[in-house]
């Protein structure tokens, strides 16, 4: 299979026109989408945004591509409201994209786990973030029981519900880890993937790891072929790297902090081989 995955577009029309076109061009088989793919929440309602262009792209795209429009797996992030879940089920019905949030979709050969939460941040919208491993809340962030959200969700379940218990559950949909691709928004932690720069108590410069203990736990035990995240734009200038290894799962930080859309290319009999590629 021959793909391309990207991430943390946040709504950028242009970036979002420039994938129309690298799809056109290179006309992969698969898209993977690692989210945060719309815009600010305070700054415009998203489901305009899914509506008057997203929709509007992926349709002119599909009927200009016909047999040859990808599948287009994606899921959300951090920064998107969970009150565009209504419209993007609906690129979904209109065959535009798979929306994986929290699903395992089996394929021809291979495969996809999505998954969007990420672990508690210092930002106010917590419609997908949740406790990592246990209620444990890292210095400078806010609980994912307080902030906002655009959807209501029972207090017990933001309370006691945990990602390493949503990613056990997923996991008894998988057959064979071996040929499945996780698409995540929050790197695993203690990698290449997850860096940013921070301050020490003492209040000294220091890099910080800021990933998800859950996730990096679920790779090593079930070694999937590829992973996918975003989330952490910068941590690839601070590392110089945009991939890792956890065992035998190579891990793609498909997120960038520039101007520039990133996408990194790959084909699932050789994603070793993959490159990154600015447009």
């Amino acid at each position: 299979m021959k793909a391309i995955c990207l991430s943390d577009i946040h709504g950028n029309d242009v970036k979002y026109r420039k994938l129309c076109g690298y799809i056109k061009q290179t006309l992969p088989d698969a898209v993977f989408i690692a989210g945060d793919v719309l815009p600010n929440y305070y700054v415009t309602d998203p489901r305009d945004f899914i509506n008057d262009t997203l929709k509007s792209l992926l349709s002119e795209l599909k009927d200009e591509l016909s047999e040859n429009y990808p599948d287009i797996f994606l899921i959300t992030g951090n920064d998107d409201a969970a009150i565009s879940c209504e419209h993007l089920r609906y690129l979904e019905l209109k065959g535009l994209i798979h929306f994986a949030n929290k699903m395992v979709t089996n394929q021809k050969g291979y495969t996809v786990l999505g998954y969007p939460y990420v672990p508690p941040t210092p930002f106010l919208l917590k419609d997908w973030e949740k406790y990592d491993v246990s209620r444990y809340l890292p210095r400078d962030t806010v609980s994912p029981e307080d902030g906002i959200r655009t959807v209501n969700v029972p207090a017990n379940i933001i309370k006691y519900t945990t990602i390493k218990d949503d990613l056990a559950e997923l996991s008894e949909d998988v057959k064979d880890f071996s040929k499945t691709i996780c698409l995540f928004h929050s790197p695993p932690c203690e990698t290449n993937l997850d860096k940013i720069y921070g301050n020490s108590i003492n209040g000294d410069k220091e890099i910080l790891s800021v990933g998800s203990y859950a996730i990096r736990k679920f790779i090593e035990k079930k070694q999937p072929l590829l992973t996918i995240h975003g989330h952490i734009h910068e941590s690839t200038d601070i590392t110089g790297k945009w991939q890792d290894k956890i065992g035998s799962t190579l891990c793609f930080n498909a997120a960038n902090s520039g101007s520039e859309l990133a996408i990194i290319e790959f084909d699932s009999s050789s994603a070793g081989n993959a490159v990154r590629i600015m447009i």
